[in-house]
């Protein structure tokens, strides 16, 4: 494997060593934050629910935010594939507020990127809401960060300034005095259970219905400061929420492995090995390392040295606007490339999943 690489707990590598993968054996699959970023991983998401996953029919529960959340939207819809391709097309083609304006640089207010990301989203999933959070397999669950405290409403950017502050210090100290400021919403599809067990970090879980689907969705990827706040989501307690990434960037979250314990694997695509617990954990690397709650996934990363032959020698992320503000063409060629690139991830892990030879599974 020279793109993809293969990183698994103890309880998923056990049970590659004992049965291989197959697709029933796969009870979840997470989807991280990360904008720009998860387009690496449109054409393997293709791949699981066009054909892989269609081999079985167990349940599985779909865990995102932001970005992940929309590409598990889409895959709920009546032909994943297509929605999946609509997904990469409109994304890439979007410019999000991000414009040269008169040779000059423009910045685009919250208000103007919400907006952008809600035609965005309408163009995407409007008409579409009842088929997915009545999807009869995939169970959905949508993760979002609802302010507290100062940042119970968005009533000003220096008292939201002021709360994330709070926040970014609290978590400094320890990531579930986060709670203090900023609690977690899972918007969960089909009456699900939630698939991961108690964090100790404030949690409650609303229904996910057509009528509040696009709103959760547009809460789930809204970035303070660049987005503005979703307010009073219907179904939910009254507040603002943001981005829900800013709690769980990477879902670092203590999965349930599903009935007959090893049995269940939590196979989770995504763009590098760190699986980093919230937004906010970025600067503190000690978190970034793994954990007995991830004992049971079995995670699909980029290898560094692939990702370094990519344009630009990156993954595509949100400073690529402003680096081609003047030229949205070349982005969006660069950000094509390496979408074109990524199907060696999905040829990589077909010719594994042949074969699921464990010595290729490196640990976490």
């Amino acid at each position: 494997m020279r793109a993809l690489a293969l990183y698994a707990g103890p309880a998923a590598l056990r049970h590659i060593q004992h049965h291989g993968l197959q697709p029933q054996h796969v009870r979840a699959l997470p989807a991280a934050a990360g904008g720009p970023k998860g387009l690496m991983l449109l054409r393997l998401d293709r791949f699981l629910f066009g054909d892989w996953l269609p081999q079985s029919d167990q349940p599985i529960d779909l865990i995102g935010a932001s970005i992940g959340a929309w590409r598990w939207a889409s895959a709920c819809m009546p032909d994943p594939v297509a929605a999946l391709q609509e997904l990469e097309r409109i994304y890439v083609r979007g410019d999000f507020g991000q414009r040269q304006e008169a040779g000059t640089r423009h910045v685009p207010a919250p208000a103007e990127v919400s907006a952008a990301f809600a035609r965005f989203l309408q163009q995407m999933f409007a008409g579409h809401e009842q088929a997915i959070v009545q999807n009869p397999r995939y169970r959905l669950h949508v993760l979002a960060s609802q302010g507290r405290g100062l940042l119970q409403r968005e009533n000003g950017r220096w008292q939201t300034l002021a709360g994330y502050l709070a926040a970014y210090a609290g978590n400094a100290v320890q990531r579930q005095a986060l709670g203090r400021w900023l609690q977690r919403l899972v918007f969960s599809s089909g009456g699900a259970a939630l698939p991961f067990d108690d964090d100790r970090f404030p949690t409650q879980q609303i229904a996910l219905e057509a009528g509040n689907l696009l709103t959760v969705l547009q809460a789930s990827g809204s970035i303070p400061f660049v987005l503005q706040a979703v307010h009073d989501i219907p179904g939910a307690p009254p507040g603002a929420c943001w981005d829900g990434g800013i709690t769980d960037y990477h879902l670092h979250l203590r999965y349930r492995g599903g009935q007959g314990g090893e049995s269940g694997i939590v196979l989770y695509p995504h763009f590098q090995r760190a699986v980093i617990p919230g937004w906010l954990d970025k600067a503190w690397r000690w978190r970034h390392g793994s954990s007995a709650a991830l004992d049971h996934v079995l995670l699909l990363g980029l290898r560094p040295e692939w990702v370094a032959s990519l344009p630009r020698g990156k993954l595509p992320d949100r400073s690529d606007f402003r680096f081609h503000l003047a030229d949205p063409a070349a982005r969006m060629r660069d950000w094509n490339q390496a979408i074109a690139a990524s199907e060696q991830l999905v040829d990589e892990f077909a010719a594994w999943l042949e074969r699921p030879d464990p010595g290729q599974v490196l640990p976490p």
